[in-house]
C-alpha cells in the first residue's frame, strides 16, 4: 500500500511541478527571476474554477474529448515503471496497450480541433497526427530491443534489461535515453518541435488544437501534456536507475531524474529555436533511426556473438 500510495503521489503531483521547473529554468537562462514553481497549480486551478464557452458549431465529441485524453493518459501512466521498480499496473504486453492508449488520447484531441469546423485546428490535427506516426515504430523498435534482451513484454521488465548488460549494450542504453527524450520533446510539445508559448498562426500545432477549449475543459488538457513529461520521464529513468533501490531510496532518485529532464527541456527551449515544420520530421526521424540501431545492437549481442 506505501509502494502504491508513493507511486500515485509521483503520478499526479509531478507533472504540473514539472512544468514550473522547465519555466523557471528558461527564465534563468533568460536572467530573469520568472514566475514561482507552484504557479502551474495555481493556473490550473484557477481554470478548474471558470466555466466553459462552447461553439455552437461542436457536437459532443468537442466536450467529450478532453477527458477521455486525460483518461488515456492516466491509465497510460499507471503502466510506467515508478518509484520501487515497478507498475502500477503490469503485465505481459503492456507495451502495446500503453503506446495505443497515448495514441487514443491524441486521437480524441484530433477529433475534438476538427469538430470545431476551423481549417486552422484541422492544420495543427493534421500536424499533430504526422508527428504521432513517427514516435510510434520508434517507441515499438526500442521496445523490441528491450525485449530480445530481457525475455520480458512488460514495461517494468523490459526496460531495466539494458542498464544490466555491459559491454556494446550500453551504446544501446545512451541511444535508448536519447530516443525517449526526444520522444518526450514530442509528446509534451516542447521546443524544437512545437513551442508551448507561440502564438505565431504558422507554426502552431498543440496551441492551436486547444484555441477554442476553456475553462476545467482547457485545464484537462494542459494537465494531461504536463503528464505526458511525468511518463516519458519515468520511462528514461527506468533504463538508468537500479530497479532493486529500496522504496525510499527509488522515489528520491525518481524525482531527482524528472528534475533532471525538466531541467534539460528547459535548457533545450533556451538555446534552441523551433524547427521549420518541413525539418521537423526529420529531428522525430531521430527517433526511428535510433531505434533502429538499438535493435541492431541487440541483436548483434544476442545472436552475433559480440560482448
Amino acid at each position: 500500500m506505501l509502494n502504491l500510495a508513493v507511486n500515485l503521489l509521483i503520478l499526479f503531483g509531478a507533472p504540473l511541478l514539472l512544468v514550473g521547473v522547465i519555466n523557471r529554468t528558461k527564465a534563468l537562462w533568460a536572467g530573469r527571476r520568472g514566475a514561482p514553481l507552484v504557479q502551474p497549480f495555481h493556473d490550473c486551478f484557477r481554470l478548474l474554477r471558470k466555466g466553459a464557452v462552447i461553439s455552437e458549431t461542436t457536437t459532443p465529441v468537442f466536450r467529450l474529448a478532453p477527458s477521455v485524453n486525460l483518461a488515456a493518459v492516466i491509465l497510460a501512466g499507471l503502466m510506467v515503471p515508478l518509484a520501487g521498480g515497478g507498475a502500477i499496473l503490469s503485465f505481459e504486453g503492456d507495451f502495446v496497450l500503453f503506446a495505443y492508449l497515448m495514441a487514443m488520447g491524441k486521437f480524441a484531441r484530433v477529433l475534438a480541433a476538427m469538430d470545431t469546423g476551423s481549417s486552422f485546428e484541422g492544420m495543427g490535427a493534421s500536424r499533430e497526427a504526422l508527428f504521432s506516426g513517427l514516435v510510434e515504430p520508434a517507441f515499438f523498435l526500442l521496445m523490441a530491443g528491450c525485449m530480445a534482451i530481457a525475455g520480458q513484454t512488460s514495461l517494468a521488465d523490459a526496460l531495466p534489461a539494458l542498464q544490466r548488460s555491459g559491454g556494446l549494450l550500453q551504446v544501446a542504453l545512451v541511444l535508448g535515453v536519447i530516443s525517449f527524450f526526444i520522444m518526450l520533446l514530442v509528446e509534451g510539445c516542447r521546443v524544437p518541435v512545437d513551442d508551448p508559448n507561440t502564438h505565431l498562426e504558422l507554426t502552431m500545432i498543440h496551441e492551436v488544437m486547444v484555441l477554442d477549449h476553456s475553462g476545467p475543459d482547457l485545464a484537462f488538457l494542459q494537465y494531461a501534456a504536463a503528464l505526458k513529461l511525468v511518463i516519458v520521464g519515468a520511462l528514461i529513468a527506468a533504463l538508468v536507475l537500479p530497479p532493486a533501490a529500496p522504496l525510499g531510496v527509488s522515489a528520491a532518485l525518481l524525482l531527482l531524474v524528472l528534475a533532471a529532464v525538466a531541467v534539460a527541456t528547459g535548457l533545450v527551449e533556451s538555446v534552441t529555436a523551433r524547427l521549420r515544420m518541413t525539418h521537423v520530421s526529420q529531428f522525430v526521424f531521430l527517433m526511428t533511426s535510433n531505434g533502429l540501431i538499438v535493435l541492431a545492437v541487440v541483436l548483434l549481442f544476442k545472436f552475433g556473438g559480440l560482448r
